[in-house]
């Protein structure tokens, strides 16, 4: 099991798995963020500091079968690290997707980013590291910001959004997901929307 602080991540470094040595997203991320492989990192694929780490799930994981549902539920219950899960959402592996983000957000209140291939996936780490550092800074700078961040939506955001018509706590808790503020969500487009909750709901919520 991996816990917070057994992996030491210098700063503006990630700490990349054995495994993905060689791999499309390992050459993409060379250049922009400083990589080191190690082996034994277990579960994690990637630690973006000492506190969050990624689990990333391929299309050929998906496509695999459930080994990929116990690794998460077995660093859910092992961990106290922050996890966020990338999952492959393609044409290949879309059949297997709300499965996925029943049991990542759901089931286990993970954090989880579609991405639609490892060049994607690349990007949105990239990202992930600049925001990571920008919170480490904000910890620093104020102790009570941290408990803030940690929670994904505050209880009254959570609350307000499940006002609108045709959406119940499920649909708001992806809703938050994946837009992270109540800003963001108000100017989300029918398209944007849709992704998350289906045509009928994501109406409803853009003429509301």
């Amino acid at each position: 099991p991996v816990t917070a602080g057994s992996i030491v991540v210098p700063y503006g470094h990630v700490i990349g798995n054995e495994k993905w040595r060689g791999s499309e997203i390992a050459q993409r991320l060379q250049g922009k963020i400083r990589l080191i492989f190690e082996d034994g990192l277990g579960l994690v694929d990637f630690h973006l500091s000492n506190r969050t780490c990624i689990l990333y799930i391929s299309e050929a994981d998906l496509v695999a079968g459930d080994e990929f549902k116990r690794r998460l539920v077995r660093f859910r219950n092992a961990s106290s690290l922050g996890g966020i899960v990338i999952v492959e959402k393609t044409q290949i592996s879309d059949q297997y997707f709300l499965a996925v983000q029943k049991l990542v957000v759901l089931e286990l209140g993970m954090v989880l980013l579609p991405v639609a291939n490892q060049g994607e996936a690349s990007q949105l780490i990239t990202q992930l590291v600049s925001f990571v550092r920008e919170q480490s800074k904000d910890h620093n700078r104020n102790p009570f910001i941290r408990k803030q961040c940690s929670q994904l939506a505050e209880p009254s955001v959570f609350r307000t959004v499940q006002q609108i018509p045709g959406v119940g706590k499920t649909k708001a808790l992806l809703l938050l997901q994946q837009f992270g503020s109540i800003h963001r969500l108000c100017n989300a487009s029918v398209k944007e929307l849709e992704l998350v909750v289906g045509q009928t709901v994501a109406q409803q919520i853009y003429t509301f």
